[in-house]
């Protein structure tokens, strides 16, 4: 079966959106596993044998989500032939914004000089950039909007305890940025779409705010990030392997039709275990767990962006992208990459 025989089967659904740019920023500051061994009891071998991290960068004190946001968006324009100021939605997916109110993608909008759009920030957590395909996809297929921005930034070092030892090795900061373009309907590169959510393990993942209650658990108000790791794990592995394969299964393919997997970097181990059941090789994924650590909303984009500077990711290739985080939620899409 051919490729366009196999995604002409899944008639139902039609996309009119495409993407047509991609920029990404991460901070100059570099903290390597050496640098952890001198703030926990850890150590480098620890650290890599256990989640496949190096190293992580790490935003200055007085840069926030914002400022990385803006960088990622600047080396987009900057990299391709796009006009900005006819965007007419911005989304920016991120668990760690400058502050509740004004969104970060209100100062995208102010920063590039954007006259006439929608600025909104969902929080999605890991899942969120992924999530901010889906809402842009459906916003350019009402016909209402034209070209979307969609962000993915975090700093998440700014809501991490350094002195616990079984989170501070995972998190790095970062920015990734997506144009998001309208086609004529059926022209689309959008092939299939998948979201499922169990809030009801939304405690194993937390950072607590104006309240430390999450259902009916009363968790530790610290504002920091907590995690546990096993159940996290234990969930992916199970639920997110499933969700990837009803996706895959929507769109009429199997892992060997798809030429990328980029899941989000939370761990090796985890990308390992789900190229294992889902049935990619591990050629397939798309890491930069090794470098930058979880960045959350980031983390897809990064790692794409790092294929497409190396010539891996090519105009044409199917992709699978599917973010997983806490909420407990995942959102999935597979497009053929069109840059």
């Amino acid at each position: 079966m051919s490729r366009e025989t196999d995604i002409a089967s899944n008639a139902a659904y039609r996309s009119n959106s495409r993407i047509a740019a991609i920029g990404t920023y991460l901070p100059d500051n570099v903290m390597t596993n050496v640098d952890l061994e001198k703030l926990v009891d850890t150590s480098d071998e620890w650290i890599v044998q256990r989640t496949g991290i190096r190293e992580r960068r790490i935003s200055a004190p007085h840069q926030y989500t914002s400022d990385l946001a803006y960088r990622a968006v600047a080396d987009l324009a900057s990299r391709y032939d796009v006009q900005l100021d006819d965007v007419d939605y911005i989304i920016v997916a991120t668990s760690t914004p400058d502050t509740i109110f004004p969104s970060i993608a209100a100062g995208i909008q102010a920063t590039f000089g954007i006259a006439q759009c929608g600025a909104i920030d969902i929080q999605a957590a890991c899942a969120g950039f992924t999530a901010g395909l889906q809402l842009a996809n459906g916003l350019l297929m009402t016909g209402l909007h034209h070209k979307i921005l969609v962000v993915g930034a975090d700093a998440l070092s700014k809501i991490t305890d350094y002195t616990d030892r079984t989170t501070c090795i995972l998190f790095g900061d970062g920015a990734g940025a997506v144009l998001v373009e309208r086609t004529a309907d059926g022209e689309g590169n959008f092939l299939a779409s998948f979201a499922r959510t169990d809030g009801n393990g939304g405690r194993h993942v937390y950072a607590s705010h104006l309240s430390s209650r999450i259902g009916e658990y009363d968790l530790v108000p610290s504002g920091k990030l907590v995690q546990n790791g096993r159940e996290v794990y234990r969930w992916a592995l199970s639920s997110v392997s499933e969700g990837i394969s009803e996706l895959l299964e929507s769109a009429g393919l199997a892992a060997h039709q798809v030429d990328w997997f980029a899941p989000h970097n939370a761990n090796q181990r985890i990308i390992e275990a789900l190229c294992e059941r889902c049935g990619f090789t591990e050629d397939q994924a798309l890491s930069s767990i090794a470098k930058y650590g979880n960045t959350s909303a980031a983390s897809i984009p990064l790692a794409m962006d790092d294929a497409v500077k190396d010539g891996r990711l090519q105009s044409g290739h199917r992709v699978l992208l599917h973010g997983f985080g806490g909420g407990l939620t995942q959102a999935g899409v597979i497009l053929r990459w069109s840059i």
